[in-house]
């Protein structure tokens, strides 16, 4: 694998379109470096430890940064930048270095580093990741997990010549090995079907010594090789236990109620060992006494995000260039475009740069697909209910047929060559989220049939030349261990037979799942797909497979390739703009597009007469004044009074609140119609999409902005800036420094509020798109707390969530953190969105309180059946009431405990897992419950939300001068949290909406 570009040279490799980027850039690196605050800790989340050979020293990683302390306590000398994710040290036999995994090339590799400090090395190199690493008692190898073999198993490396050796060889996972002392043996912890702690001899012979009974982890060996130490994570307890190899006789050294770390102990002697427990390096003998914690002193250091913010215009009339352009496609013709803007299918004419539009509908319309002859056009849209299904347009004569009727989704359409069947994804259920199959239909007998098994979220199909292969992009897993992956292309044949993967480039993703390829060609010839941002093609016979190397068409992002039907030219999405390429000589043109779009807003004067008003900074109401709205904005508040012919609103008898916030969602073009007003029938006014396809987040945005469809004000981010390994379709696997600066480009252009990195992304790419992303005054978030905030990064999403580690470093499996967290983001002002009704929240308050079952809103919007499948899938994610009430109650302390500490949360869902809307409720509801006021949840969910985002001069209050986003609801949230979602009425940018025309769709 290529080395990551270091952030000093990443941009000599664009040219003047970032020269200002780079001027911003270094002014906000240095204005992060001014501001740096010294964090001292006592504590670690998730922390390994291990014991020098001599039996004085213990190397810790804490926060993904290597540090070594006395046995006694005292100062940790931190030994390693933190830029790496440093985790899991051990030592060499002779005491002088420290070998630990490190994600410092994008993949987690051996490293080592002397005891000093000094001479840091690599050991491990390429695609795979090696993780858990010891020496053996010689010194002249190590051992480790990999996942090398296309499945974890462990492999030992030979210091002298690099020469790797593979030990297990199970189809199921084997990791965390450990060799004994004479080097004999080795222990390590297996997945397999009667799986759990294995010991392998020299000869090759395995032989089970614990088997699994919930999650174990990290053997470690006694002095004398008759006992192996283990954690365990069973029914809410985690807990160290100790085996005798010979009996198989399990003790458990560790208390009742103890939280102990997944991580190797250090044994001392026979009757004694050093383990990570509770956030302390605790030290036990095998009797019953209690464990003593050494005590250590760990600073950290943390830069607060300093930077202008971007200035938004909420009250512009002039009108906009839409940018939302989703899935344009060519036609065959070559003279026209098909795409999905401002709810609506259009055609744009390229001679006359004029658009039509051909659905006019109310629903929402997405996925156009032409047909080979030019004659039709396939697309998806809900017009027939709250599901989408396939309609066609005849472009002759008209009319449009529905093709589907599923009570499902029914997305992404393709014809077939010869026009006679259609392809198209299919969910697998009807909750909106989850996998999907690849289904084909005969448009002459209406016969639909799968073509592969379920698939999580994969791209747009295209059919080969000759009808007899359907294409698209798909996950393929590195292992079973872990799920991220590689966004290859599959293969399946239309007749039934075994599909296959594919990839231009070995080991690495073509472009975002969706609709960046692979796009046949109409004569089969070749194969367009995105990859590094930019367009690629790929010659390839009938079955798919390469002729000659790929061939680079762009040097500029790119976007939705679609093929000319003489397989010569290809139309796609640059940055902000259509072009077409012409494969003969490269040449470019661009595709005028002049479709524009106009903030709607209220015209006139309303009052509202409210009763008592929450003004979202005073912990009491306003009491009966009158609320005047002048246009979209808030005039005046005042005493009630007589205001003669202007419209009041008479809310002397209910409550008034800020239109609430939405602060972690994912959307899909399958929410449809019913998504916006759903988020304004539980008064939400204002939502922040945390990654996605950006033209079809700017769609809604812009539908929803210019009242083609109803829904709340739209904040939104692009893809999820992803590393070398990829899970959701919505993420981008980024490679180069280059893409990086391409990807901020399009943020710039396109207007992102923020900018969203996941879990593989890399620190130093992290490190140069935030400081890039201040530049042009976005904040930055991400699943990271350290050492994201050490360099400025502005927010956290999650308590826990998805952690390229393997486990968390915000939480334990206890659902405890400890003062590393709590401090680390207490003390830099990142701000917390921790989703706490997705890690239980949800689900249990689904079982526990029958109001949310019964929500008015919810039975309104969704069918019956949807409910019941919502029940079902809500027992389904609890297992056991008990188990999962004890460990969600462990996290609402937990929660309480950030608070008081000052750690700035706000209220979000990821809510494609749950029902929109009512699972921001519950996640309020699940504050209150954890110990905060409704007013401090209140505040979270509107003030605190504005100010994360960078608008609270506009929203997240009532005040005079602010935007008019308000809601009306009965009764008294800041007594009882769940009044909040009796709405009544909402305002959003001055524009009223009654709850009954939400729930009924007027």
């Amino acid at each position: 694998m290529k080395k990551l570009i270091p952030v000093s040279t990443s941009f000599h490799l664009k040219k003047s379109a970032t020269a200002s980027l780079f001027f911003l850039f270094c002014v906000t690196m240095t204005s992060l470096q001014a501001q740096e605050i010294q964090v001292p800790i006592h504590e670690g989340t998730n922390m390994a430890s291990q014991v020098s050979p001599d039996g004085q020293t213990i190397a810790i990683d804490i926060q993904g940064t290597i540090g070594i302390v006395s046995i006694a306590g005292g100062t940790v000398k931190l030994l390693t930048d933190g830029m790496g994710d440093e985790r899991q040290p051990a030592w060499s036999p002779d005491g002088n270095r420290i070998i630990f995994q490190s994600y410092r090339d994008g993949n987690f590799h051996a490293w080592s580093i002397r005891k000093d400090g000094t001479d840091l090395k690599q050991m491990t190199f390429g695609m795979y990741d090696h993780r858990e690493l010891k020496f053996s008692p010689d010194g002249k190898k190590i051992i480790f997990s990999t996942d090398r073999s296309g499945n974890y198993d462990v492999w030992e490396m030979t210091l002298a010549t690099g020469d790797y050796h593979q030990i297990t060889k199970d189809p199921g996972n084997d990791f965390h090995p450990a060799y004994s002392t004479d080097g004999k043996k080795i222990a390590f912890i297996s997945t397999r079907d009667k799986g759990g702690v294995f010991v392998i001899d020299e000869s090759g012979q395995e032989q089970l010594v614990v088997p699994t009974k919930g999650l174990l982890n990290a053997p470690a060996w006694s002095p004398n090789g008759s006992s192996l130490s283990f954690t365990s994570f069973y029914k809410a307890k985690s807990q160290l236990m100790v085996v005798n190899v010979a009996s198989g006789e399990i003790r458990t050294m560790s208390g009742e109620n103890e939280d102990v770390f997944p991580f190797r102990a250090s044994w001392l002697s026979e009757n004694e060992l050093i383990y990570t427990s509770d956030g302390k390096i605790q030290r036990k003998t095998l009797d019953k006494q209690p464990s003593r914690s050494i005590v250590f002193t760990a600073t950290y250091t943390v830069s607060p995000p300093s930077y202008p913010r971007k200035q938004r215009d909420f009250d512009s009339d002039v009108s906009q260039k839409v940018l939302g352009i989703v899935g344009p496609v060519v036609s065959p013709d070559g003279n026209a475009t098909a795409f999905n803007a401002l709810g609506d299918i259009w055609v744009l004419k390229h001679s006359e740069g004029k658009t039509m539009n051909l659905t006019q509908h109310d629903a929402a319309d997405t996925d156009p697909a032409w047909s080979y002859d030019g004659r039709y056009i396939a697309f998806a849209s809900d017009r027939g209910g709250n599901y989408m299904n396939i309609w066609m347009r005849d472009m002759q004569t008209g009319a449009d047929k529905q093709i589907t009727t599923f009570e499902r989704n029914a997305l992404q359409p393709a014809f077939s060559p010869d026009g006679k069947k259609l392809a198209f994804l299919l969910a697998d259920g009807i909750l909106g989220f989850g996998p999907v199959t690849l289904h084909v239909i005969d448009l002459v007998s209406g016969e639909v049939k799968p073509l592969h098994k379920p698939m999580f979220t994969p791209g747009k199909p295209t059919w080969s030349g000759d009808g007899k292969l359907v294409a698209l992009a798909a996950l393929e897993p590195n292992s079973s261990r872990f799920r991220e992956g590689q966004t290859r292309i599959l293969y399946a044949p239309a007749n039934g037979d075994p599909a296959y993967f594919y990839s231009p480039v070995e080991a690495r993703s073509i472009g975002a799942r969706g609709k960046n390829g692979p796009v046949w060609s109409p004569d089969g010839s070749k194969i367009a797909y995105i990859q590094d941002a930019v367009l690629w093609i790929v010659q390839v016979d009938a079955t798919g497979k390469q002729i000659h190397s790929p061939r680079r068409l762009t040097n500029e992002l790119a976007e939705a390739p679609s093929w000319t039907g003489d397989s010569r030219s290809i139309v796609f999405m640059a940055t902000d703009r259509l072009k077409k390429i012409f494969l003969n000589d490269g040449h470019m043109e661009d595709i005028p597009c002049t479709m524009v779009w106009k903030t709607q807003k209220n015209q006139g004067q309303i009052v509202i007469h409210a009763g008592q008003v929450f003004d979202g900074r005073s912990a009491t109401y306003l009491k009966n004044v009158d609320i005047t709205l002048e246009g979209n904005r808030i005039k005046e508040i005042v005493p009630h009074k007589n205001h003669g012919s202007v419209t009041v609103i008479d809310a002397s008898d209910k409550t008034v609140i800020p239109g609430i916030f939405e602060m972690h969602t994912h959307h899909y073009s399958s929410a449809g119609e019913l998504a916006g007003r759903n988020w304004l029938a539980y008064g939400i006014t204002s939502v922040r999409e945390t990654g996605g396809d950006p033209y079809d987040a700017l769609e809604r945005k812009e539908s929803w902005g210019s009242g083609a469809r109803k829904g709340p004000r739209l904040f939104f981010t692009g893809n999820l800036l992803e590393g070398g390994r990829v899970y959701y379709d919505l993420a981008t696997s980024v490679s180069t420094g280059l893409q990086i600066d391409m990807e901020l480009e399009r943020a710039r252009r396109l207007g992102y509020d923020f900018l969203k990195t996941y879990v593989r992304f890399p620190d130093y790419y992290q490190r140069s798109a935030t400081a890039m992303a201040h530049a042009i005054g976005i904040p930055v978030s991400s699943h990271e707390i350290y050492p994201s905030n050490k360099y400025g990064v502005d927010a956290v999403e999650h308590m826990s969530a998805t952690s390229r580690r393997g486990y968390s470093p915000k939480l334990t499996a206890m659902n405890r953190n400890y003062e590393d967290v709590v401090q680390i983001l207490a003390k830099s002002g990142m701000n917390m969105t921790p989703t706490i009704a997705l890690e239980g929240g949800f689900f249990s308050a689904w079982q526990q309180d029958p109001a949310v079952s019964k929500n008015r809103q919810l039975n309104a919007l969704y069918s019956k059946t949807y409910i019941d499948q919502l029940d079902t899938f809500s027992k389904q994610m609890v297992i056991s009431s008990e188990e999962a009430g004890d460990r969600f109650s462990e996290l609402q302390r937990t929660l309480k405990k950030m608070h008081t500490a000052g750690v700035r949360l706000t209220a979000g869902t990821d809510s494609p897992f749950i029902t929109y809307g009512l699972s921001l409720h519950v996640e309020m509801q699940n504050f209150v419950s954890a110990g905060l006021t409704p007013y401090q949840t209140l505040q979270a969910a509107t003030l605190f939300s504005a100010q994360a985002i960078g608008v609270d001069k506009d929203l997240g209050t009532i005040e005079a001068g602010k935007l008019a986003d308000l809601v009306i609801v009965k009764g008294d949230p800041l007594k009882n949290i769940q009044d909040a979602w009796n709405v009544e009425i909402v305002f959003k940018n001055g524009i009223r909406y009654n709850i009954e025309n939400l729930l009924k769709g007027k």
